[in-house]
């Protein structure tokens, strides 16, 4: 009997016939994975076609700092989503300052950047038309530390209401200034942390109306920072606090200040005016009277009688008298 020819199991047939199949599945992806790339990266080419460039921040980028081409790059940027005050050429903004910190592809705009010539630190990161003012604090008046660059403050104040400085309830604490920006906490003004950060100055951004109320407020009395939610814009209308108010009690009345007893004012004594001079006196005496003219059937007297003064019985005798005492009576 002739013997039968011995067939050939699977695992016996050639290696490139036994991964035939796996291959041509891989191939058949890879072409696929190859077509799927092509179309994609037309498709993303079509949809980047009309985009601008935009110069973004190629790395965090402190406030304060003057730019320079290596902190810069540009990325295309679809024309629908153009940001305001953004740039395309990155050339225009080398030397400007950053007035606000940048992070890594933030778009660089202009309301970010200082005015053009300004140069670097923190007066570049003032706003127009502000000032900037540094007060003294402490660990408890400055928020323990947490009144960071970036934060929003309250300025307190506590002051003596009453000239004497040791007179009993005459204190009073009252918040001054609202939603006040802290610009530097001692000569740190980088807001790229939130550890607090405890100091003994720091510089407040205020209007110079502020900056005027804040230098007298610190001059009259005790300041602290109060820190507030930069969310919360609503304005604090208080008439401050007192002692009498903290403990509900009711205000002691003044005691009345004594009477001083009035002094007699001297008064001025005018000299007294001297009277006028006397008139010289005049001597009146009384003329001698002529005789009356005898009568004619009186008789003829060869001796003339002497003159005198009038006798009672004379008719001009008393009108005479009357005369002579008046003058006499009156010199």
């Amino acid at each position: 009997m002739p013997a039968r020819p011995l067939s050939r199991t699977p695992t016996q047939a050639p290696f490139f016939l036994r991964l035939g199949r796996p291959l041509t599945l891989l191939g058949l992806a890879a072409v696929a994975g190859l077509v799927a790339l092509v179309l994609a990266a037309k498709w993303l080419r079509a949809q980047t076609a009309d985009h601008l460039p935009v110069v973004v921040a190629a790395a965090d980028i402190p406030l304060g700092t003057p730019l320079e081409a290596s902190m810069l790059r540009t990325v295309p940027w679809p024309p629908s989503a153009w940001p305001a005050g953004a740039v395309a050429d990155p050339g225009a903004l080398v030397g400007r300052v950053v007035r606000t910190p940048l992070s890594q592809h933030e778009p660089v705009l202009e309301a970010k950047l200082a005015a053009l010539g300004a140069r670097g630190g923190l007066s570049a990161a003032i706003t127009p038309g502000k000032r900037a003012l540094t007060v003294k604090v402490n660990e408890a008046m400055g928020v323990a530390g947490f009144a960071l660059p970036g934060s929003l403050v309250d300025v307190l104040v506590h002051t003596q209401t009453d000239p004497d400085r040791h007179a009993r309830d005459a204190g009073l604490s009252k918040i001054v200034l609202e939603r006040i920006l802290v610009l530097a906490v001692a000569q740190d003004a980088g807001r790229d942390t939130t550890a607090p950060r405890v100091t003994g100055a720091v510089t407040l951004e205020v209007t110079p109306q502020e900056a005027e109320k804040l230098d007298l407020a610190r001059s009259v009395g005790t300041l602290s920072l109060v820190l507030r939610n930069p969310a919360d814009a609503a304005a604090a209308h208080t008439a401050g606090a007192r002692k009498q108010d903290l403990l509900a009690l009711a205000p002691e009345a003044v005691p009345a200040a004594p009477l001083r007893e009035a002094k007699p004012r001297a008064r001025r004594v005018e000299p007294a005016a001297s009277p006028p001079p006397h008139p010289p006196r005049t001597t009146v005496r009384p003329a001698r009277l002529a005789p009356a003219p005898p009568p004619k059937n009186a008789p003829s007297s060869s001796a003339a009688p002497s003159a005198r003064l009038p006798c009672g019985d004379h008719p001009a005798a008393p009108a005479q008298l009357k005369a002579v005492e008046g003058l006499l009576t009156n010199p």
